[in-house]
This record gives C-alpha cells, sequence and structure tokens, in this order.
C-alpha cells in the first residue's frame, strides 16, 4: 500500500479531532478548489493542523478547525469584531484579539474615496473581514466583500459588546442556523454581529431585550438544541414576569 493510500482524505476527517502538526491531507489534483480557514496550513502539497480542534467542512470547499482557544489567529476571510485604537493618515489601526494589531485601510470602506473618509473614531466597533495575512506584516481588514459592497461590514453603533470562546463564536457563525438564535429570533427583534475572534455584538430598541440576548448567547455553548430553546423560553417567562410586576 502506497503512502498517498494510507493517508485519509479530508472529507472522511470532517467532524473528527485531531493535534497540531497532524499531516490532514494531500491536495487535490483533479483541480478541486479548496479554501483554508483557521488552523489549517499548506506546506508543499500537504495541508498540516496547526492547533488541536475539530476538522470542520462547508460546501463546497471550505475547511477549517473548530475549537477554543485563549488568543485568535487570523485567517483571510474571517469575520471579526475589531476596535479601533489609532488613526493614521491613510488607515485605521485595529484591535482584533490577535497578537498583532489589524491594519483597515480607509479606502477599504463602500463608497469611500481620498475625499469622502469614513469617520470613525478611536474606540469605536467595526465588524471587518481579514483580506490578507502574513507573517511579516499587521493582517489587513476590509469593511467590504469581494464585489466591492459592505454586506454588513461597517462602523457598529450603540448596542453592547462581549466576548465568547472562539470555538462558541465558530458556532454561531458556522451552523445555518444555530439554536440559541433561531429561539431567540421567535420572540424578539435584535442586530448582531458575530466576531470569529470571540467577540458578539449585539443591538436592540431596549437595554432588557440586549441584555436578555447576551446572557442567552453566553450560556448557550454546552447545551443542545432542546436545551438551548428551553433556556431562552424560561429567560422570555421571567422577562414578562418582570414587565408585568
Amino acid at each position: 500500500m502506497t503512502e498517498k493510500a494510507k493517508r485519509p482524505s479530508l472529507t472522511s476527517l470532517v467532524g473528527q479531532m485531531v493535534v497540531p502538526g497532524d499531516n490532514i491531507m494531500n491536495l487535490p489534483t483533479d483541480g478541486q478548489e479548496v479554501r483554508l480557514g483557521g488552523g489549517l496550513r499548506q506546506i508543499g502539497d500537504h495541508l498540516i493542523s496547526t492547533r488541536a480542534g475539530i476538522v470542520r467542512h462547508h460546501q463546497p470547499g471550505k475547511y477549517w478547525m473548530e475549537g477554543s482557544q485563549k488568543r485568535y489567529v487570523p485567517a483571510v476571510e474571517d469575520s471579526v469584531i475589531g476596535i479601533v485604537s489609532n488613526r493614521h493618515g491613510e488607515s485605521f489601526e485595529v484591535d482584533i484579539g490577535a497578537a498583532a494589531k489589524a491594519t483597515l485601510p480607509m479606502l477599504n470602506f463602500e463608497g469611500a474615496s481620498r475625499r469622502n473618509r469614513p469617520n470613525i473614531k478611536v474606540g469605536q466597533l467595526v465588524y471587518a473581514r481579514v483580506e490578507t495575512v502574513h507573517r511579516e506584516v499587521d493582517p489587513e481588514l476590509s469593511c467590504v466583500d469581494n464585489y466591492g459592497k459592505s454586506n454588513g461590514f461597517g462602523a457598529l453603533n450603540g448596542g453592547y459588546m462581549f466576548n465568547v470562546t472562539t470555538g462558541l463564536a465558530r458556532a454561531l457563525l458556522t451552523v445555518p442556523t444555530a439554536p440559541v438564535l433561531a429561539a431567540l429570533g421567535k420572540a424578539l427583534s435584535y442586530e448582531i454581529a458575530v466576531g470569529i475572534n470571540g467577540r458578539v455584538w449585539v443591538n436592540s430598541t431596549n437595554v432588557t431585550t440586549t441584555i436578555l440576548v447576551s446572557n442567552a448567547i453566553l450560556n448557550s455553548e454546552f447545551l443542545t438544541s432542546d436545551q438551548a430553546e428551553f433556556m431562552v423560553q424560561k429567560l422570555l417567562e421571567c422577562l414578562k414576569q418582570t414587565a408585568d410586576a
């Protein structure tokens, strides 16, 4: 049996736990496109895991490692919530919870130009996409998608931001409809932005709803779908009783 035959395909490892340094697979030679998310690195014609976690897959060909970690490691196409920490001539410096600050060029906003620059202040939150990652330079962010549209990216005004584990953040983003968000959406109206870097922003028309949504998300990480729905129902009952009192 050849070495290639011994190595399992990436598809067969989806849902399985691997550790740093595991040789996940050979890159396909049939022209199939493979996009790498966090936790995977290409070395030659192999894909290697760079951290412990579970291999996840999203059609058509994106793969990443799901697992919690203390510090966020940027990967291209990640959606992140950043805090503007400084303003330079042509760019913003943004804290995304990584080892290094990220750079957000002022022209990386929909409709931005040298005469029409975004009015963003130090300390403001932005929802952005990681556009480039290199070892030698800071990550670069963009507040537009690949077609030049904001598509939900940009400054986040008002609301409340809190931290979650990177594992919970990925679950909220990658599951088609996370159970806790589906249950909350049936009864409450609110805005939410989830960053893979472990930050969640919630906004609503009143503080009580914002607090309820935030607490529900924070307590949902290890719950099943039924447990998440039951928890949300109990929180809503408590909210109703408080309002009637």
